[in-house]
């Protein structure tokens, strides 16, 4: 199965989830997976193994001149999945880098400068997702909690 089983509304959930990430903020396939519910009839374990691949899906059918920054979206190793070198990835990174993302020497994004938080708890329960898993190997902290030492 590697299409949602109505693949329509569920690549228009994708593009409205892509369409909140910021300038200079990247996401990946599998962190927009995460905040959608497994469409009905489907298994959770099931949604869950093709899920990232099901955003990729939608990802690769975004409308040409479309509003939804397809290329805020790589995959989970920091990296473009598209083959390096080819002319898309290229327009990727430059796209990216012209929105003062950074890549390392080995073609990477750190998660925890760049990486997306995702939507507003208010927006994602108003389209009825859920929260995102974090990109960041360091929770972000709540500086009104934070104890100050000095």
């Amino acid at each position: 199965m590697y299409q949602p089983p109505d693949p329509a509304p569920f690549n228009e959930t994708v593009w409205e989830i892509v369409r909140q990430i910021p300038e200079g903020i990247v996401s990946t396939y599998g962190q927009i997976a995460s905040m959608i519910p497994a469409p009905l009839g489907v298994p959770p374990d099931q949604y869950e193994r093709l899920r990232a691949r099901w955003v990729g899906n939608a990802m690769r059918q975004v409308p040409a001149g479309s509003d939804v920054p397809w290329h805020r979206v790589i995959n989970s190793q920091g990296t473009i999945s598209i083959p390096r070198g080819s002319a898309s990835a290229d327009v990727q990174r430059a796209r990216l880098e012209m929105e003062g993302v950074e890549f390392d020497d080995a073609g990477r994004v750190d998660f925890d400068r760049f990486g997306w938080d995702g939507p507003s708890a208010d927006w994602l329960a108003a389209h009825g997702l859920l929260p995102p898993r974090s990109l960041k190997s360091r929770p972000p902290h709540d500086d009104a909690t934070q104890l100050n030492l000095f």
